[in-house]
């Protein structure tokens, strides 16, 4: 198996399945165990059984829409005599959640000459510094250069906790004096990724400003200089979302994709929650693949997400 990036793909770690599996302990348990729970001791499919059911996979967070579907399916094969078996149902819920993962899953974008541009966008609290640290950490594994652009001037915060996480992975920065035009950084950026030959640059953007409107129309203008600077960039416009959040992290997450033309999700903290079936939700809900797990504090614990093994870890 191979992990996509922005320059082709690159080997699996060996024990990815293993630190997944760590990492989603408490959404096993909060899902999976609680399934077993409800069918355990079970003769039959019946009314109170897929009522029971329904509540589990719904504080889950799987998501209305893909609990309805998950139940239409059982509901069918019970109809069609196709299963009355109750250890079925594990079978089928597992096949669901696979399919729509896989579903939303879209090839990330190959870039042929450097610098490939990935701007990070989120709100604030989300973990988006720490994302940015970690992803660099990242790409500086796969024997690519980085170079990170701290366009979140708003908060002086912002800047410096970006310098220490730069500093902890070994990467330059390019910065200006808080209050500075977050554009004219990144066309700092890029300017000087092309000149010193970077493989990435990674763009961090503001969480929040006074309106929406501002920071959305602040965000576009950043897409335009991207583009000016570097054509057909940002290559990669990933929305970090803090897997605690459940549902409100589908409604984020739907706001951003509509104005910020978002193309992936880095789901953080999935390792602090029970409610990481929100995975299923977001894919579900925006058709939006999600590319990256955080499962942890250290700078490693950024995990590439693959639909299967994600399921795998779930279930095995």
């Amino acid at each position: 198996m191979a992990i996509q990036t922005l320059f082709g793909s690159v080997p699996t770690e060996p024990n990815l399945l293993d630190r997944l599996k760590a990492g989603i302990e408490k959404t096993r348990s909060g899902l999976v165990d609680r399934i077993e729970d409800v069918l355990s001791g079970k003769k039959e499919i019946d009314a109170d059984l897929l009522e029971e059911l329904e509540y589990t996979l719904i504080t889950a967070d799987l998501g209305v829409r893909t609990v309805e579907d998950i139940l239409e399916q059982i509901r069918q094969r019970v109809h069609r005599a196709m299963t009355g078996d109750v250890a079925e149902i594990r079978n089928l819920i597992r096949e669901q959640l696979l399919e729509v993962l896989r579903a939303s899953e879209t090839p990330i974008h190959v870039v042929s000459t450097p610098p490939a541009v990935v701007m990070v966008v989120g709100v604030n609290g989300a973990g988006k510094t720490t994302t940015i640290g970690k992803l660099a950490h990242r790409f500086l594994g796969e024997g690519r250069s980085v170079l990170l652009c701290a366009a979140d001037t708003f908060r002086a915060a912002a800047i410096e906790q970006l310098d220490v996480w730069a500093k902890r992975a070994g990467v330059d920065m390019i910065r200006q004096k808080t209050g500075a035009d977050p554009s004219a950084v990144v066309f700092d950026a890029l300017q000087a990724a092309k000149a010193r030959g970077v493989d990435y640059v990674i763009v961090d953007t503001a969480g929040r400003l006074h309106t929406k409107e501002n920071l959305m129309a602040e965000l576009e203008k950043m897409r335009r200089i991207c583009e000016r600077v570097v054509p057909g960039s940002p290559h990669e416009v990933w929305l970090v979302l803090d897997a605690t959040t459940g549902q409100n992290g589908v409604e984020q997450a739907r706001k951003f994709t509509q104005s910020a033309g978002v193309t992936g999700i880095i789901l953080t903290k999935l390792d602090g929650t029970a409610k990481g079936g929100v995975v299923v939700s977001i894919a579900r809900e925006l058709g939006l693949p999600i590319r990256f797990v955080g499962v942890g504090e250290k700078i490693d614990d950024l995990l590439p997400f693959e639909p299967d093994k994600f399921v795998q870890s779930l279930f095995d």
